[in-house]
This record gives C-alpha cells, structure tokens and sequence, in this order.
C-alpha cells in the first residue's frame, strides 16, 4: 500500500511508488491528480484560486492552479518522472454556495477548473478524468500503484476514476 501522505488546502506533494497522496475537503478547490504511468510517480495539488497573476503576494505557489501545475509537474519530474509519460486527473471545482448576484467572479470552483484544465492543456499534459462541479465538497486519494484517484463525498458515494 505504501505511505499515506497528506496534501493540505494550498499545498503539493509528489512521491515515489508506493504511496497514496489525499486531500481532504475540496469544495471550490481543485484538486489536480498527475501520475506518470511508467515510473509509478504521482503528484497531488489542492488549488484554491484559478490565477496567480492578479495577486501581488505570490510566496505560496500551490495555491494558484496556473502556478500549482507548473511546480507539481517539476516537483514530479525532479522525481524521475517523464514529461510526456504524465496524465492528469481532476476534482473538486464545486459550487458550495448560491449567490443571488450571481457573478462569473463568484464562480470560483467554476473558474478553478477551467484554469486547471487550460494550463494543463497548454502543458500538453492530457487529462484523462474527471469530477468536478456539483455543489458538495469531495475528498481524494491518489494510487500511485495504478494511477486511479479515489473519491468520496458525503451523499454522492464514492468513485473511483
């Protein structure tokens, strides 16, 4: 089974086989599930906002997902993994609350997904998976034995995708 390592709310992590990275409580979060096939090496981010650019205090890069990607797929590769040997997963993303203005700016889990996927896309990084939106929080956990991401929330069951 390997170690259990958790990745908390802003925080990345990456690790050798055997192991299992979760993270609890993605609500408006994104969670961002990398394994590589060949090495067996994953990495898990728990992202809160879509977008570093527009925040001057920059010091914690996990909690963007632009610059969370960037720094788990190095964090990976520094690891061992290859580059082009790297598939994505993704969840979380919910909408957990219901605005009567109801702005794009609010849309944040919204907002979270697809900046996940833009970046990844940009990085050429194919996401394979996915279970996102809705509007309940989800806790994940990523295999590095197989790659699957195993989530559970509370009401909606658990999957494993």
């Amino acid at each position: 089974m390997g170690d259990i390592i958790k990745v908390g709310m802003a925080d990345l992590k990456a690790s050798y086989h055997p192991a299992i990275l979760t993270t609890l409580g993605l609500g408006s979060c994104v969670g961002i599930a990398l394994f590589d096939r060949s090495t067996k090496i994953v990495g898990l981010a728990h992202a809160m906002l879509p977008d570093s650019s527009q925040i001057k205090n920059r010091t914690n890069a996990a909690k963007f997902v632009d610059t969370a990607v960037e720094n788990l797929i190095d964090e990976m590769l520094k690891l061992g993994a290859i580059r082009n040997k790297i598939v994505a997963k993704l969840a979380g993303g919910a909408q957990m609350f219901t605005f009567t203005q109801g702005t794009e700016l609010m849309r944040i889990g919204y907002r979270n997904v697809t900046a996940a996927k833009a970046k990844l896309e940009s990085l050429n990084i194919p996401i394979i998976s996915e279970d996102t939106g809705g509007n309940y929080g989800r806790t994940i956990e990523l295999d590095s034995s197989n790659g699957m991401l195993l989530v559970k929330t509370i009401g909606y069951g658990i999957k494993q995708i």
